[in-house]
């Protein structure tokens, strides 16, 4: 984090010396000297994190010092920006970069910026010279924090080698299918990765399974190398030699010590050249691993087989362009499976070796904060053997386990296990994980709340033809690949919705930020005892009381979890003490009303009033030049201030709220229809949902929508026929629109659509609600088109034949909107497509499928479709399909498919998963599943 800090405040300087010469008056050597120094620093600080975990405290005191200088010189940028904010009327960074020079109205205030500055410049130059003073230089401090100096560390992994069989649950099934697909398969050589967050079981399986009788008997060489984090492939490479020559009992080559790595690879390849091995490097975690090594490993066709294990799933992937690959996600074990481990660890001296009774609640309490996760388990069942029975010692445990896990010296070695992970992270990824502590225990994180909060905070670095979402997704997608974060819910495009932390990774998570006094989070929060210099500052599950009191906080983001009750105050407070926020984050906070005090706060890039009460903005948001996110979603705020034209920087508004079925769309800018000038005002937008179309301005409104060509994601809803072609001709000019969401007037109004001939090429995702009769042309061309909602569209089979043509089409839903009394899928269609909703079409009579359609269906809903008289016959032909849901369908067609009795069962039995859902008397839906005996009561 010193790294990352340092980095950021860089970024900062550079801009400042660079827009402008006149920025700082009287300073600005001064700064230039700052960044001068800070650039020297940053170069000893590679693996900053994992010095200060291991070395002396002279040290890890450097290091706390360098992040403390740097957060300074960020707050004085910060509160010198809001005092010219305050003094001018600038709009955005670089108009206050290009005018400030004029806009300094008090010299007393600036010889006071002068003056902090030349300390903090006094101040950096101390920690530099203290770091000379220690000896710290580039060659000793550079490179990897273990292995890459050969320094010896104790690796708390070691005993997991040597895990007794009786101590393993749930692994016989994946060890037997490892076994198999060592013994049996290709000839060619072929690799097998085995990846998992830190502590999951990947290196006890490969142990089992390597040291397994059947293996031993079947490969002539064998050799474990564990490869952790050590960058020397010189020795990796002598290492695996030697086991090789081990495997015959046989001494190693002579002048293996002075060998080079051409050398070696020479040897191997030569000794190896006519001999089945298999191999096991185990802890991986740098790609290049695999360039260094392959060429060591010939190919002999002989079934040579490789096992990797890996917390990345970009190092499992990375030999997949030399040799056949296999990749095993090892998953968490289940709730079960996990007590039944936690037992047989906690009652091994048992005579019974059977969980009382009296514990067993216990023990499931203490397995669900382990998330399945064996090495915590084994563990802790471990430390639980030494108290036997006693209830009450199991309580205290139980109680206190948070605590144990950090300082109990049995369990602290499983903590250190998975931060080994979070200290392999580069610098700009160790900021936005550790920005997930923000978030509450087991807490489901929308993939896109946490980006732009991100970028809000400025943690994601600028890269040329991307934008910074682009690069902040980029970055999730590496903490997910490095098992640091966890995946809850794709949608059917592959797109990360929503993810979570470990339950134990979030505690190393804390206990980090809490070090570095980044964070205070608290389920009830009195600002009498809040640290004032913690930079970020959660509060969930309580009321919040802001006590009145003075003071300078540096805290960035304020974000509020189910918080039951915020004081009058809290904006008052927030203006008068909480100066530097940037990200204010109030979803589904019991707010009601937003007070003119919220334009204090110049600094403020996101603010999130989703799923709130509020139902007006003040004026004083217009002042917030810096805001890029405005999330407005299911609130109650249906109409913009005027000002709302002056956030320059806006990107992300989100700017409707639903009721059940109903949208509400902003339509107004205080009593005004949103015009032309007000979206030619907001030509940063990247997100823009959902717009309301107005006829009365004429062509003027989409005129003017023609600007926002950043536009990613875009709503228009009420549109009218005659609007039609001025929008196509907006749009043509969105070159990098993803998104599209058009909504028609009324049902029976005409989407006219036709007149679009270029439409955006990335264009991913379309939703259309509205008549069309004939699908509009241009849709065709749409080849990178991954969904498509139509409703009330009326199409025929001709359009369909049109969509099952397009290359990459994933999902497709079709509500209330098909003419025809047959729906025929022809062969060859739709082939990528995997969840298919038939929605409310009433006329349909006969659904048919030929054969190769619809290949890679996984999900297919159909419903309500009261004259649909059958399931199809070829339904059967579906073979990746999973889930068949039928939604309000007669009672006489769900029979015809009952097991045992019903003439079609035979039609879904391949089927794992047959549901019918129904509305009861009451009005609520129920789903019952074929074979549920409560489907057959409701039936018969």
């Amino acid at each position: 984090m010193a790294e990352a800090a340092v980095n950021l405040v860089l970024n900062r300087l550079i801009a400042l010396l660079k827009e402008e010469a006149k920025v700082l008056r009287g300073v600005n050597r001064e700064v230039e000297d700052i960044k001068i120094e800070l650039e020297f620093i940053s170069s000893f600080l590679r693996d900053a994190d994992a010095r200060a975990e291991e070395s002396n405290n002279g040290v890890k005191t450097w290091v706390r010092h360098i992040r403390e200088a740097a957060y300074s010189i960020e707050d004085a940028i910060d509160e010198y920006m809001l005092y010219v904010g305050k003094h001018g009327d600038q709009h955005g960074f670089k108009d206050f970069l290009t005018k400030i020079a004029c806009m300094i109205k008090s010299v007393k205030r600036q010889r006071e910026m002068v003056s902090k500055i030349q300390e903090l410049k006094r101040s950096v130059h101390e920690i530099g010279e203290k770091s000379r003073r220690y000896g710290f230089n580039i060659s000793e401090q550079g490179g990897s924090s273990r292995g890459a100096n050969d320094k010896k560390w104790h690796d708390p992994r070691a005993g997991l080698h040597f895990v007794e069989n009786d101590a393993l649950v749930g692994i016989e099934p994946l060890k037997n299918e490892l076994i198999g697909r060592l013994i049996h398969g290709a000839a060619i050589r072929t690799v097998i990765s085995l990846v998992g967050m830190g502590g999951i079981g990947k290196t006890t399986l490969a142990k089992k399974v390597y040291d397994h009788q059947t293996v031993k008997g079947h490969f002539d060489y064998r050799a474990w190398i564990t490869v952790s984090q050590s960058h020397n492939t010189v020795e990796r490479l002598r290492t695996m030699i030697r086991r090789f020559y081990e495997t015959k009992k046989e001494l190693p080559p002579n002048g293996i010590d002075a060998m080079d790595k051409e050398e070696l690879i020479s040897k191997s390849r030569e000794y190896l050249h006519d001999k089945r091995y298999v191999v096991v490097f185990d802890d991986v975690w740098n790609e290049d691993f695999w360039q260094d090594i392959e060429y060591a490993l010939p190919e002999t066709n002989s079934g040579i087989r490789i096992i990797i294990t890996t917390r990345s799933l970009s190092v499992a992937e990375f030999c997949k362009k030399s040799s056949l690959l296999h990749v095993h996600n090892l998953a968490p074990l289940s709730l079960e499976m996990a007590q039944e481990l936690l037992c047989t660890r906690a009652f091994q001296f048992d005579q019974q070796k059977q969980c009382p009774p009296e514990l067993k609640d216990l023990s499931f309490d203490i397995v669900k904060k382990c998330e399945g996760l064996p090495l915590a388990i084994v563990a802790i069942g471990g430390l639980l053997s030494t108290k036997g029975k006693d209830v009450l010692q199991w309580e205290r445990f139980h109680n206190n386990l948070s605590a144990q896990l950090e300082s109990n010296p049995h369990l602290t070695y499983v903590k250190k296990i998975l931060a080994f992970s979070y200290l392999d992270l580069p610098h700009y990824l160790k900021s936005c994980f550790l920005y997930l502590g923000l978030f509450p225990h087991n807490y489901s994180i929308r993939s896109k709340r946490l980006i732009r909060l991100w970028i809000a905070e400025g943690l994601i670095k600028e890269k040329q033809e991307m934008t910074l979402e682009e690069i902040a997704q980029e970055y999730l997608t590496m903490l997910i690949h490095r098992s640091l974060v966890q995946v809850q819910w794709r949608d059917s495009t592959g797109r990360v919705r929503k993810l979570r932390v470990h339950d134990l990774m979030h505690e190393v998570v804390l206990s980090k930020l809490e070090e570095l006094n980044l964070i205070h989070q608290s389920s009830q929060v009195h600002m009498t005892s809040t640290n004032g210099t913690a930079r970020h500052l959660s509060i969930y599950n309580g009321e919040c009381d802001l006590s009145s009191r003075n003071g300078n906080f540096q805290t960035h983001s304020v974000i509020f979890f189910s918080v039951r009750e915020l004081p009058k105050s809290l904006f008052t407070m927030l203006s008068r003490s909480f100066k530097l926020l940037r990200e204010i984050d109030f979803e589904r906070a019991s707010l009601e009303y937003v007070p003119e005090e919220l334009g204090t706060l110049l600094h403020l890039r996101y603010l999130s009033l989703r799923e709130t009460k509020v139902k007006m903005l003040p004026r004083s948001i217009g002042k917030l030049h810096n805001l890029q996110t405005l999330d407005l979603k299911r609130s109650l705020v249906q109409e913009l201030p005027i000002e709302i034209s002056g956030l320059r920087n806006l990107q992300y508004l989100v700017a409707y709220s639903v009721d059940f079925d109903n949208h509400y769309s902003i339509h107004s800018v205080q009593g005004a229809r949103i015009n032309g000038s007000t979206i030619r005002s907001l030509e940063s937008l990247e997100t823009l949902l959902h717009v309301e179309f107005q006829p009365q301005n004429g062509g003027d409104f989409f005129n003017e929508f023609g600007r926002l060509t950043r536009l990613r994601k875009l709503g228009i809803t009420k549109l009218k026929s005659e609007g039609g072609m001025a929008l196509c001709d907006a749009i043509q000019q969105m070159h990098h629109l993803e998104s599209l969401h058009i909504s028609s007037v009324k049902e029976d109004e005409f989407l006219q659509l036709q007149s679009m001939s270029s439409p955006p090429l990335f264009l991913q995702r379309v939703r259309l609600e509205g008549q069309l009769v004939k699908l509009p042309d241009w849709i065709s061309t749409l080849k990178n088109l991954v969904k498509i909602s139509l409703h009330w569209s009326r199409i025929s089979d001709d359009s369909l034949k049109i969509l099952g043509g397009l290359p990459n089409l994933l999902e497709f839903w079709l509500y209330d909107g098909y003419d025809g009394a047959e729906m025929h899928f022809g062969e060859g269609q739709f082939r990528k497509l995997k969840h298919l909703g038939l929605r409310t079409l009433e006329g349909l009579k006969k659904l048919t499928t030929d054969k190769g359609s619809l290949a890679c269906l996984e999900i297919l809903i159909i419903g309500a479709s009261p004259q649909l008289q059958e399931v199809p016959t070829n339904i059967c032909n579906l073979k990746c399909l999973q889930t068949l849901e039928f939604d309000e369908m007669p009672k006489e067609f769900a029979r015809k498919i009952l097991p045992n009795e019903g003439p079609d069962y035979w039609k879904v039995q391949h089927i794992p998963n047959v549901h019918f859902r129904y509305r009861a008397e009451g009005g609520q839906r129920g789903t019952y599943k074929l074979g549920d005996f409560r489907l057959y009561q409701y039936l018969c």
